[in-house]
């Protein structure tokens, strides 16, 4: 399994990216997606809506389970990928090109506290034995 170097990571599993603008896109990984296999049903956070770091803010949904979604850091939701309401095995065929929301953070500084590549992909190694 891959795990893209340029991302940031939590420990439940979603993966963060810096874009230009200032904003953060967020979605989950391919670890996560695997675990719950074929997903049938995305809710993201509202637009607009104010999230804390390590705040369910959304869910999502396969044939197994469901799962929580964490905000990886305090800020306003900016952005919805409106696409993953009608198409949720998106996720499963790209976790890492499928982005569930856009939030501007409070604070950029939260970015420094997620997991790096290498660390994620210790988590997921202690988790998987």
């Amino acid at each position: 399994m891959s795990i893209p170097t340029e991302l940031k990571y939590t420990n439940t599993h979603e993966w963060v990216r810096k874009e230009a603008d200032g904003s953060v896109s967020v979605g989950i990984t391919h670890h996560a997606q695997d675990l719950l296999g074929d997903l049938v049903y995305v809710e993201n956070p509202q637009l607009g809506r104010k999230v804390k770091k390590d705040e369910e803010c959304g869910v999502v949904e396969s044939v197994k389970a469901a799962s929580d979604i964490y905000a990886p850091v305090s800020g306003e939701v900016v952005a919805v990928n409106e696409e993953l309401a009608d198409a949720p095995e998106k996720i499963n065929e790209g976790a890492y090109d499928a982005w569930m929301f856009r939030l501007r953070p409070d604070d950029l500084g939260e970015l420094d506290t997620l997991l790096d590549s290498s660390g994620y992909g210790k988590l997921v190694e202690s988790e998987t034995h």
